[in-house]
């Protein structure tokens, strides 16, 4: 009953603030003011509440405080401009809160989103024209592809962003970006900064590429991409380069099937060891067009390396980058693209014009028991390194509702539970995890 009580809270809570947002939609104007000289205002308030239980330890036994409920809440405020042609001004400031949670509100410790009181997210410069060749210089997003390497991460809170420098030439049927970043790190206690503004750092962080996306062949997106990586640590250095390809079909023009397939490999050096590593993504679905419904079936499967042998000064673990991993390894965050085996059947469906449902069943495996199981975010381990465990981690049911409740005002509700594999029992509890959340976001 207790834990019932901890998973309505935050939904209730969340259940009210949709009233009020409501509320403020019929009664206040819109924030949004008409067009005066290019000159635009906007505004977002999101809220989600959540309801967590063995996530993050896989064991029933101990109360953490991870095991809990909170509400998250963001609101951002924009401004874009564009007093000529040639020239647009972007910015935008967000602040970020976690409330209810027995956790410390710190983002990123114990897996919390946390407190970023109002801070600058977006500040940019785009000189040129976008449709041709332009230059943009500032706090921006990055976003390539399926967002399996580059990715702003929108469901975090705080999400991501970049302090860069980004040049995009594009022609009909194709686009090229080059770009040279650094991601800004949320702080709760002073102005988010990248490793480029930040001189008190000397991890010296700069991510760099060249992206390019063709429609040569009429079905499909043909992608090539060039990404290198330095940073600096007392450890040793990190400095590789990440060279891959990405394939998207167009069902509208294949008689409803789609496919993608990822191939990426990965050559350098990560704190001082030798990087050899790759990582591929297979899919194939079926949508039925003509159906009211518009139904999806789709099989996927998702493979990143991992390494045996932590002794002999080589790494052979993909490293996953800024990725946007949820929810592609699933909802509750157990996986990233990175010693991992990950087989997916997903069922999609449109019952209402505005309401969209998905059914994902993961399968996981670890590629190799000599490396750790690595979360979402790509660092944080499951459990301890145990090379004689099962790699079996265990499978994942995800059943979510997309609704847009007004043309303004959009609702996530979801559920997922984890059942919980050998790898979980051969290394400790092996306990089954839940995860349920209810998600409103007002855009204007």
């Amino acid at each position: 009953m207790d834990g019932w009580k901890s998973l309505m809270r935050p939904l209730f809570t969340t259940a009210l603030s949709l009233l009020c947002l409501n509320l403020q939609a019929g009664v206040i104007p819109t924030p949004v003011v008409e067009p005066l000289d290019n000159f635009h205002f906007t505004f977002q308030a999101r809220v989600r509440g959540e309801y967590r239980n063995n996530v993050f330890d896989f064991n029933d036994a101990r109360d953490s405080v991870t095991d809990d409920s909170w509400l998250l809440h963001r609101i951002r405020l924009g401004i874009e401009w564009q007093p000529a042609d040639w020239l647009r001004i972007v910015v935008q400031g967000q602040d970020v809160r976690e409330s209810f949670s027995d956790r410390a509100d710190v983002p990123l410790q114990q897996g919390a989103e946390g407190d970023d009181a109002f801070d600058l997210r977006l500040a940019s410069l785009e000189f040129g024209d976008p449709k041709h060749l332009s230059f943009k210089v500032g706090r921006q997003v990055l976003s390539y592809g399926d967002e399996r390497l580059v990715g702003p991460l929108e469901w975090l809170n705080f999400s991501r962003t970049f302090d860069a420098a980004k040049l995009h030439y594009q022609q009909d049927t194709w686009w090229l970006d080059g770009f040279v970043s650094s991601v800004v790190r949320p702080h709760e206690s002073h102005f988010n900064v990248s490793d480029f503004t930040d001189t008190q750092n000397s991890r010296r962080e700069v991510f760099s590429g060249l992206y390019f996306s063709s429609s040569f062949i009429p079905v499909q997106a043909t992608d090539f991409y060039a990404f290198h990586l330095h940073e600096e640590a007392l450890a040793g250095a990190t400095d590789f380069v990440t060279l891959g390809t990405r394939m998207k079909g167009d069902p509208l023009k294949l008689a409803g099937w789609d496919y993608t397939f990822d191939l990426a490999g990965q050559a350098g050096q990560v704190l001082g060891q030798d990087l050899r590593a790759y990582a591929f993504h297979l899919e194939g679905g079926y949508n039925w067009l003509k159906t009211s419904w518009k139904p999806r079936l789709a099989l996927e499967y998702s493979h990143g390396s991992g390494d045996g042998n932590a002794a002999d000064r080589q790494t052979n673990t993909f490293q996953n980058l800024f990725p946007t991993n949820h929810p592609p390894y699933g909802f509750m965050d157990t996986m990233s693209w990175q010693n991992m085996h990950n087989l997916v059947l997903r069922l999609a469906a449109q019952p209402h014009s505005k309401v969209k449902t998905t059914l994902d069943l993961h399968g996981f495996w670890l590629a190799d028991t000599g490396d750790a199981w690595y979360r979402a975010n790509g660092t944080t381990r499951v459990r301890k390194i145990t090379p004689s465990a099962s790699n079996e981690a265990g499978a994942e049911v995800d059943f979510t509702v997309n609704a847009k409740l007004t043309p303004h005002l959009d609702m996530l509700l979801g559920y997922s539970r984890f059942f919980a594999g050998s790898y979980l029992e051969d290394t400790g509890r092996g306990d089954d995890a839940d995860f349920a959340y209810l998600m409103l976001t007002l855009n204007y």
